[in-house]
């Protein structure tokens, strides 16, 4: 079975490509992240997944809830999902769609993940030596996981630099081991 980014990619992209023709990337954003709380509202939810419900039924009745939020490109957006059975990836839809829109805005994410919470100076200062590598604004998210033990780890896209305590110990063991 294909993966859940996989089978969501050509509609977002699908997306993105109309909404970057009709200049509307900010409202296609807003659109797809209504319709994604819309969907994963829990009574939502069980009536997306309730095999007796019909897709002429879940169709009208989402399209009811979002109003006049939906344009009609959104709106058929959403009836090919209910009618492909693909409601379910409309949160990945807008995910990858999201990500589509911070590339062309020149725009990545990164997560920092610390042991320790880093001060405001150290996140500022990793943040810029993070756009002069990757050459965009990085837009940083930083939690904590103590079980990094000491360091830090970084994800921007495909790359991860993985700078802990925790990483150097596991290479430590498999050299020894090996």
């Amino acid at each position: 079975m294909a993966e859940i980014s996989t089978i969501a990619r050509p509609y977002a992209v699908a997306a993105y490509k109309l909404g970057k023709e009709q200049k509307a990337l900010a409202k296609w954003s807003e659109m797809l992240s209504f319709a994604t709380s819309v969907a994963n509202d829990s009574k939502m939810q069980a009536y997306i997944n309730d095999p007796k419900v019909l897709a002429g039924d879940l169709q009208a009745a989402f399209l009811k809830v979002c109003g006049d939020k939906l344009n009609a490109n959104a709106q058929n957006l959403i009836k090919v999902l209910v009618e492909y059975g693909r409601m379910p990836i409309l949160s990945a839809i807008s995910s990858a769609f999201e990500e589509l829109k911070a590339q062309d805005e020149g725009v990545l994410e990164a997560q920092i993940i610390a042991a320790a919470k880093p001060s405001d100076k150290e996140v500022k200062d990793l943040v810029s030596r993070l756009e002069a590598k990757f050459g965009k604004k990085i837009d940083a998210k930083v939690s904590v996981d103590s079980e990094l033990i000491g360091g830090i780890k970084i994800i921007v896209g495909d790359t991860v630099i993985d700078a802990s305590v925790k990483s150097q110990l596991q290479n430590l063991t498999y050299a020894l081991t090996a």
